[in-house]
């Protein structure tokens, strides 16, 4: 993004790799005594002693102290946006380190875009031999130089030593033979009619050579734990000799839509309407660096949402609709009947205020997002993020703002997120931007965040990252 950035010493959203990777334990196999690694931490419902002294640790209302649905949604009761990211991230930092994570090696195809678990560590010398860097010829001693007939190819075994006073043809990559002094390139020299070769630039010993470990000795760390896998990153592992990198896995995500209205094909009728968050969830998760496990459609049924919401091993589960108070909204009620954690319950911004987090299992959350497709975003910006990147080991985006090319409606009390493009130095708000429009965030760079009130022509406003403006490889390669 092209912006000015407002970095702060201490981040308190993020957790840096070192930290998320803490608890990873690598699978090798047996134990020195000769038992088998200890199992995943359980991943059942917490037991009343469990969710008691969360709910203390995390200073969340339990679920028979909680406000009711609609009092839920009073301006009292709904969480500042910031705060609300803060309760996403802090949540997830404890399941991070109180799970003992099991990782395995992963293959060099199958890495892309995940985080390294483990340094990457020359495992020999780079390049492995001395190479020549040109097509040319390796020369030995001061010219001219007579030239054998045989030239030395890439791939070939060590070639035969040279002399003082001798040369053969090279090409680009091949094993330069003992005794070369330097490497002419093929436009640095001319061969006399006895076929004796000169060159026409002096010569340097050592020039246009790739000396054995010039790039690195074995042992070397290449890259520390943390690094995000590129492509880049998948060609030095290759080029260091690396079949499998160990990884920090996806996080496993759920999304189940909610909604007997919804249509899955076809032009909307009968007062039913397209799926819109269907479609466009599971890739933007992905993009975020999650693995979508199942996308689901539920319909207004509360006993299909408690049998899959209760089976679910996902590491997060991501609903949509349902969140508000309404006769089929089944969300609250649901969460309430499995003894969940409430976390956020309801958050101070536009659109997506009924947003909800809640803890389900040891090591589950979910994200209640509301059913307008921008207010969904808001929610998936607001609470999923956190969740899903810390999950990752991914680090935070690096906080940004620009100035608004013009000023922005706010709302009295909330933060406003709004779909802006990029212009120069110069965030420009986007028309289309009510609970239920997406062509406003289809065409937007980022989301500005509008502090209550509204904001001024030219005054500075931070923004969202959409994950293909900050993270391609989600969307690019995977």
């Amino acid at each position: 993004m092209t912006a000015r950035g407002i970095r702060t010493d201490e981040d308190a959203d993020d957790l840096d790799a070192e930290e998320a990777l803490a608890p990873v334990k690598q699978d090798h196999g047996p134990a020195p005594d000769g038992h088998a690694p200890a199992p995943p931490a359980h991943r059942g419902h917490r037991t009343a002693h469990d969710s008691r002294a969360a709910h203390a640790r995390s200073g969340a209302t339990p679920w028979p102290e909680a406000r009711d649905s609609r009092a839920a949604h009073a301006r009292s009761g709904a969480t500042p946006w910031p705060e609300a990211r803060e309760i996403a991230a802090r949540a997830v930092r404890a399941a991070v380190r109180s799970a003992r994570r099991v990782l395995v090696p992963v293959p060099l195809d199958a890495a892309l875009g995940l985080t390294l678990a483990a340094p990457l560590t020359a495992l020999t010398d780079l390049p492995s031999f001395d190479t020549s860097a040109m097509d040319g010829w390796a020369v030995a001693g001061p010219g001219a130089w007579e030239v054998r007939d045989a030239g030395v190819l890439a791939g070939h075994a060590e070639p035969e030593p040279l002399t003082d006073g001798t040369a053969v043809r090279i090409a680009t990559g091949a094993r330069i033979p003992p005794g070369t002094t330097a490497v002419l390139r093929t436009e640095h020299g001319r061969i006399d009619d006895r076929g004796r070769l000169h060159a026409t630039r002096e010569v340097v010993p050592g020039q246009d050579t790739r000396p054995r470990g010039q790039e690195c000795r074995s042992g070397d760390q290449l890259l520390p734990v943390g690094t995000q896998v590129t492509p880049a990153v998948l060609g030095l592992a290759a080029a260091a000799g690396y079949d499998t990198v160990t990884v920090v896995p996806r996080p496993r995500v759920d999304v189940f839509v909610l909604g007997d209205e919804l249509l899955t094909g076809g032009l909307p009728r009968d007062g039913l309407i397209r799926d819109a968050l269907g479609p466009m969830l599971p890739p933007w998760l992905r993009a975020l660096g999650a693995e979508v496990t199942a996308v689901r459609r539920i319909g207004d049924d509360a006993e299909a949402l408690h049998g899959a919401l209760t089976a679910s091993g996902a590491d997060v589960v991501v609903t949509t609709g349902g969140t508000a108070a309404g006769p089929v909204d089944h969300v609250r009620p649901t969460l309430r009947r499995i003894g969940a954690e409430l976390l956020v319950d309801g958050v101070q911004v536009r659109p997506g205020h009924p947003m909800l987090l809640a803890r389900t299992k040891e090591n589950q959350h979910l994200v209640g997002l509301p059913g307008n497709p921008l207010a969904a975003v808001s929610g998936l910006l607001t609470l999923a993020e956190p969740l899903v990147r810390i999950l990752a080991a991914r680090p935070a985006p690096q906080p940004c703002a620009m100035p608004l090319a013009e000023g922005a409606q706010g709302h009295p009390r909330d933060t406003r997120l709004i779909p802006v493009v990029l212009r120069g130095d110069r965030a420009v708000p986007l028309h289309y931007n009510g609970p239920a429009m997406l062509r406003g965030i289809a065409a937007a760079d980022a989301l500005a965040v509008v502090p209550p009130g509204g904001a001024r022509p030219g005054q500075e406003t931070e923004l969202l990252d959409l994950p293909w403006a900050s993270q391609g490889i989600g969307v690019c390669f995977t």
